[in-house]
């Protein structure tokens, strides 16, 4: 079998625990102030994914603004949200029915309430406005403000607390990374997952940095820690020296562990899975 094909095979049963996206809904009247929003959103939300209404409605090359047209757009969001590897979606459109946010079931749901009328009168003639309070409502425009608001409570991860810092391959993470992990979130509640930029490093190492990051998310989550809550994950180059001085403020420590624990090895799960 092709190696690249045997890899994707792997990392795809890797996978197989498939993470549970999480949705935060955007929505209001054309102009409203949604887009900029979502992408400060993004840019500051780690792990997250932003769709665009009329980006997917390109990607279809569906103009049709009926109302079966405007259903079929809500469920082609909700659709794009399900299929996202991304621990947080970020749906961007108009979404004028409250039926249709119903349909989607946002986690989160902001609406845009910062005008009165959009530019597309039959839009104007069908937007419903909510009956049940939204998470956020913002009456003007302030996507600094309001980005910095909605991320610091979706991801309290302080860059100022003590923190642990855990620098490895991690090819693949695997039970005993887990308790390493346990025992470092332990000391100050919150870690860094430093990743070694190292694919094919030494003729070994086979995943690529997203193809790990995705596999810590996953496996951690299934033990409740969250990404950009207790831990953030970060690609740092290929370090294989730590250097220090006198009262640096810091300890580097080995930890140890029972003999089952210290008995799992990265390198021969890849030998049994036929990968270097």
């Amino acid at each position: 079998m092709n190696s690249n094909l045997e890899r994707n095979l792997l990392f795809y049963f890797l996978l197989k625990g498939i993470l549970m996206s999480k949705t935060i809904l955007i929505y209001g009247l054309p102009g409203s102030g949604k887009t900029t929003l979502a992408n400060k959103i993004f840019q500051k939300l780690e792990n997250s994914i932003v769709f665009n209404g009329d980006f997917i409605r390109k990607k279809f090359n569906d103009w049709d603004f009926s109302e079966l047209g405007r259903e079929r757009q809500a469920k082609r969001m909700k659709s794009e949200a399900l299929l996202s590897k991304k621990h947080w979606v970020i749906l961007d459109f108009v979404c004028p029915r409250k039926k249709f946010r119903d349909l989607i079931k946002p986690n989160i749901s902001i609406f845009m309430n910062t005008i009165k009328k959009g530019r597309f009168e039959n839009t104007n003639d069908i937007f419903e406005y909510p009956d049940i309070k939204p998470n956020y409502v913002f009456s003007n425009f302030e996507s600094d403000t309001q980005s910095d608001k909605i991320v610091e409570k979706l991801q309290p991860f302080s860059w100022k607390q003590e923190t642990v810092q855990m620098l490895g391959r991690w090819q693949p993470w695997h039970p005993g990374h887990l308790e390493l992990f346990k025992r470092a979130y332990s000391k100050t509640g919150q870690v860094c997952v430093q990743v070694r930029d190292c694919q094919n490093w030494n003729l070994s190492n086979p995943f690529n940095f997203e193809e790990v990051k995705e596999n810590i998310i996953i496996n951690l989550d299934k033990e409740g820690f969250t990404l950009g809550n207790e831990y953030i994950i970060q690609l740092v180059p290929n370090i294989v020296n730590i250097t220090y001085g006198r009262k640096v403020g810091y300890l580097i420590e080995q930890e140890k562990f029972d003999e089952k624990v210290e008995s799992i090895s990265a390198t021969k799960i890849r030998k049994k899975l036929g990968l270097n």
